[in-house]
């Protein structure tokens, strides 16, 4: 009966975290060319550190599929994309605070996965846009510097910030209702959590800064 109560509990949480992922999906996104800066990523990889890094993995695919029948113009290899960049960043957040669950260990996943989903979305880009736009991979190449890249690395930098910066909130959350032990993570909220928190939130506000400098007015504010 107990390991009942805690599937079902687990169960519930992981839908949880699968609506507000596609929620923040549905309210707002920003359309850049054919690049989509969203923040779904967040919900995911709070999944995978409440719940390991196959959670995370599952909750991208659902959502890349939610995305799909949905509010995507990219179609089936938008939707791989979506999953891609998504799990690469989510499962390796995850992977490394799974085995070091103290606040150096969330801060060495979420810099990982950050350049882990940089790289897999780059090269994606030169794999798949190809195909859906008709363009030459030699034109795909040549946006790579001017904005693939910083796209890429910006979106992924402001989605470690926000999950760092709503994790501890979160599980304490989760905790405070039963849902997750109270004990067990050695996340815990001291003075080094805090400078890293506002540490986090100067790094966001900076990514955004660089962002709007970096697309100067050419992109498009999407809800629904």
């Amino acid at each position: 009966m107990t390991s009942q109560k805690t599937n079902v509990k687990k169960l519930t949480v992981l839908a949880l975290f699968i609506a507000l992922a596609y929620i923040c999906l549905f309210v707002f996104r920003i359309k850049v060319s054919f690049l989509t800066l969203d923040f779904k990523d967040v919900f995911i990889t709070l999944a995978g550190f409440v719940y390991g890094p196959i959670s995370a993995l599952c909750i991208a695919l659902v959502e890349a599929l939610l995305e799909l029948i949905s509010v995507s113009d990219t179609g089936f290899w938008g939707a791989i994309m979506n999953f891609a960049g998504s799990a690469a960043f989510a499962v390796t957040a995850s992977v490394i605070y799974k085995y070091n669950k103290t606040f150096l260990g969330a801060v060495i996943g979420l810099i990982s996965a950050v350049f882990s989903m940089t790289a897999v979305m780059i090269v994606m880009n030169l794999i798949i846009t190809p195909i859906y736009t008709k363009a030459p991979v030699a034109t795909i190449i040549d946006m790579i510097l001017p904005l693939l890249l910083p796209f890429n690395l910006i979106k992924s930098i402001l989605n470690a910030s926000l999950t760092f910066v709503l994790y501890k909130p979160i599980s304490q959350a989760l905790k405070t209702i039963n849902v997750l032990p109270k004990s067990g993570s050695g996340f815990t909220f001291n003075k080094r959590t805090a400078i890293g928190l506002v540490a986090a939130l100067c790094i966001a506000a900076a990514s955004v800064a660089v962002l709007l400098t970096l697309l100067d007015g050419q992109f498009e504010v999407v809800k629904g």
